[in-house]
């Protein structure tokens, strides 16, 4: 299945975007992604397309504010970083999309309120109440008040369990890689891309490391490609770094992996 045909056939797209991706090379928020990001956006949602994004970054943000504390480590500092840097993320957000007379909502997320049935209606109705109006939900995990044994412990996790929750027609993860290798590009030069995985239990693959700024790493956008597979929810994971990535990708030229339930390659194969 084509990449640019599956996103013009899906409606409801959710869009997540690591903090590899936010980040410039100094460490603060990349508003020039920002700002192509959201002029894609845009030409989604002209095509009537609906778009939640997952955003990480917070502490990013934060440290574009307070630089002095950019060496604690200390989880209150941490915490109390996110809680500068999430009002940060979300002006730097508010900004981007305001050149496209587009409003924002933030929604603040832990797992606790997907363990709640309650909490989860609301936030499944929260979700649709705001798309339907044209606003874009921009989720993030409640870093200020996580322990770990409320975290949901990374944003690929959060962005497959809202995809679930939105019942999304796509699940797009943007980090610092083209796709799923066979091996660790940056480690080895003979690694070569999937573009179509079907089958995540035959994958033998030496899982890679989280990057400096994010808490995620290849075996985490696996388990979330499994997760809403399982929904029948197909996953692209390409590399961000591109403000047109959104374009790129809708044109077909974009290097990515696509990841399909396996009952899709049948539905796809004509013998």
């Amino acid at each position: 299945m084509c990449i640019a045909q599956l996103i013009a056939d899906s409606r409801k797209i959710v869009i997540k975007i690591g903090s590899s991706t936010l980040a410039a090379q100094d460490g603060t928020v990349n508003t020039a992604f920002l700002d192509g990001f959201s002029a894609g956006v845009a030409t989604l949602l002209k095509k009537n397309k609906q778009v939640v994004i997952v955003s990480s970054g917070a502490q990013i943000a934060g440290l574009s504010i307070l630089k002095k504390w950019s060496r604690k480590r200390d989880i209150h500092y941490r915490q109390a970083l996110c809680a500068v840097g999430q009002v940060e993320l979300m002006r730097t957000w508010s900004q981007a999309f305001a050149k496209h007379g587009l409003h924002i909502g933030q929604i603040l997320l832990t797992r606790d309120d997907f363990d709640d049935s309650s909490r989860t209606l609301h936030m499944r109705n929260t979700l649709f109440t705001l798309v339907d109006e044209g606003i874009i939900p921009i989720i993030n995990e409640n870093d200020t008040v996580c322990v770990d044994e409320i975290k949901i412990g990374d944003n690929d996790t959060l962005a497959a369990q809202s995809a679930v929750l939105w019942s999304a027609d796509l699940l797009i993860i943007l980090s610092d890689i083209d796709g799923l290798y066979t091996k660790n590009p940056k480690e080895f030069p003979d690694a070569q891309i999937l573009t179509e995985v079907y089958d995540l239990s035959s994958l033998h693959i030496a899982l890679g490391t989280p990057g400096a700024f994010g808490t995620g790493g290849i075996a985490t956008k696996l388990s979330a490609a499994e997760q809403v597979l399982s929904y029948g929810i197909p996953l692209v994971l390409t590399n961000g770094s591109s403000g047109r990535i959104l374009e790129s990708l809708a044109e077909g030229t974009q290097q990515a992996t696509l990841f399909l339930a396996a009952a899709e390659k049948s539905s796809a194969d004509p013998n």
